[in-house]
């Protein structure tokens, strides 16, 4: 008799569900829906609308959730839906159901990327059950550790995205005070996320406007989709140096987080923006502000830096997760 499990990454914009047969010990996808998340009052109007196209109740269910998880329960950042393991195993009968960080589902996927999954960034020289990183910006910023022990890899979700802007340069100072007065406390989810760049876009527009750089026709960004288009389809100069200063910061806090981690297995750079800005993450900027770490230069050059590019990490993450949940679940029935 085949067994089903249910994944989710579910955010405040869309809701991904995918349903999995296990056959032979092998994943084949029976189901996988898109849901607009803010089209529903809560999850149960989701999950049940999802287990009707199911001949069967799954046995278990594991849900990446954008949000900090405790006791097994998330209140969403970004949308008014609590989600709660326990509700959903009583409320639709499912044996087993994890839920979990959307970034902690991130780091588990990279146990089963592949290579076309991934875009090297420094192939460094990474050393084999060594600690690994994987951090994001996207709507915020998320952080990941993955830490290999004797029972296999542990992931440790973190708020690291919340952590104090450290700038580098003059330049990243004024930023520092300009993004201070407007929202007191300035953390690198700040720049390092959709509404960073755009405020990233403005400080720099009025600062060329300061110096006389620009006309007085300047174009209206209010996210960050509009500063991508106008640095890739118009070469916008003002455009064209957010997003060479925002690699430049992602650059140099991907180091910090490789450097406090010790993390020569790997750094992987995932969430929603690192692939739309690949071009400019594969320039010199996001590499040589990783590197510049003083006296640790030359340790920084050996860590290895890839872009995750499968935007259904998080999905893959949960799917490994809920798999061996039922394979936990089926060696306990059989005794083994």
């Amino acid at each position: 008799m085949n067994s089903y499990l249910i994944c989710g990454d579910i955010g405040g914009t869309k809701t991904l569900m995918r349903a999995v047969v296990m056959k032979d010990h092998a994943c084949e996808t029976c189901l996988e829906r898109r849901y607009d998340s803010q089209a529903y009052d809560d999850f149960d109007d989701v999950l049940n609308d999802f287990l009707q196209h199911l001949p069967g109740v799954p046995e278990v269910v594991c849900l990446a959730i954008a949000g900090p998880v405790t006791a097994q329960q998330v209140a969403l950042t970004n949308l008014s839906w609590h989600i709660s393991a326990q509700h959903i195993q009583q409320q639709f009968s499912i044996p087993a159901v994890r839920i979990m960080n959307d970034f902690e589902a991130v780091a588990y996927s990279i146990e089963i990327l592949s290579n076309d999954d991934l875009v090297t960034l420094q192939t460094g020289n990474p050393r084999p059950n060594s600690t690994r990183v994987v951090l994001g910006a996207g709507t915020g910023m998320g952080v990941a550790w993955l830490i290999n022990g004797v029972n296999g890899t542990t992931v440790l979700a973190t708020e690291a995205g919340h952590i104090d802007f450290a700038p580098t340069n003059t330049l990243q100072i004024a930023l520092l005070d300009y993004l201070g007065i407007r929202y007191g406390h300035v953390s690198i989810e700040r720049i390092l996320s959709g509404q960073g760049l755009v405020d990233l876009f403005h400080f720099l527009q009025e600062d060329s406007l300061k110096l006389g750089r620009t006309g007085n026709k300047q174009p209206v960004v209010n996210d960050a989709a509009t500063v991508t288009r106008l640095a890739f389809e118009q070469q916008h100069p003002v455009a064209m140096q957010t997003l060479e200063h925002f690699s430049e910061i992602y650059g140099a806090y991907a180091g910090n987080l490789a450097l406090a981690g010790l993390c020569h297995g790997g750094v992987y750079i995932a969430g929603g923006i690192a692939p739309r800005i690949l071009r400019i993450l594969q320039q010199s900027g996001f590499t040589s502000a990783f590197q510049n770490k003083g006296r640790f230069r030359t340790l920084m050059q050996t860590i290895p830096i890839h872009v995750i590019v499968n935007n259904k990490a998080g999905l893959l993450g949960a799917e490994y997760v809920a798999s061996q949940m039922l394979s936990s679940t089926a060696n306990t029935h059989t005794g083994q």
